[in-house]
């Protein structure tokens, strides 16, 4: 069993050492993803794996606990007759979820499987107010409203023709998800200003809505001190 202090690149890396004979060549082909793309997670930039990534070493790999990989629990090698797929039980309170993963997080999308879920948090009152997931905050582009690290309570909406200008938003683009205050575009109704608080080194910026897949606004912080 591995220690369960290693992140999940060093998993990968004991994987391809112990299934693969050290073999980055092989593992890559065996999950269908260039050479480059293993290296990248395993060495140099030491990426963390995309969901798309994870999803394919568990489906190539069916003998490997899925709950090892991901969490470092466990043996690597599960019991006969479990699945690899198992599903833990139901996180109680509110899920602290990838913010990169905002976009499909409750619609069944594969985007945000259960194992995504970091945390679970009750909080009542936030929960009375319609929030559904915590994002961590990353970068310094709304401070002082909120720091690196911070914990952003998300209220997901589904109606992009209103929003209370003004306010911080989570919004999930093209580009990637940001936190931002939103504000009309007088000269085009099609775009969104977003503004950072943080604005001698974030400037404002103009985001088309059709780029953006997923909003929510923020309606609580925690900080940790």
């Amino acid at each position: 069993m591995m220690n369960n202090f290693l992140d999940i690149n060093d998993r990968i890396v004991y994987l391809i050492d112990n299934q693969y004979n050290k073999s980055q060549k092989k593992f890559a082909e065996s999950i269908g993803y260039s050479p480059q793309v293993v290296s990248n997670i395993v060495s140099g930039r030491r990426n963390k794996p995309s969901f798309d990534v994870l999803n394919a070493i568990l489906s190539t790999n069916v003998y490997i606990n899925s709950d090892w990989l991901l969490t470092g629990r466990g043996e690597m090698i599960r019991e006969p007759g479990e699945s690899s797929f198992d599903k833990p039980e139901e996180m109680p309170g509110i899920p602290l979820i990838p913010i990169e993963a905002m976009a499909g997080y409750g619609k069944g999308d594969s985007q945000v499987m259960q194992y995504d879920l970091n945390s679970g948090y009750k909080i009542p009152d936030l929960e009375g107010k319609g929030v559904k997931y915590l994002i961590r905050v990353s970068g310094t582009s709304m401070y002082p409203k909120y720091s690196n690290g911070d914990l952003l309570a998300c209220k997901p909406l589904e109606d992009l023709s209103f929003f209370q200008w003004g306010k911080p938003y989570v919004l999930d683009t093209e580009q990637g998800a940001i936190v931002k205050r939103l504000f009309p575009c007088d000269d085009d109704s099609e775009c969104l200003e977003c503004r950072s608080d943080n604005n001698v080194h974030y400037p404002p910026f103009r985001i088309p809505k059709t780029s953006v897949r997923a909003v929510a606004i923020v309606v609580g912080v925690i900080r940790l001190e």
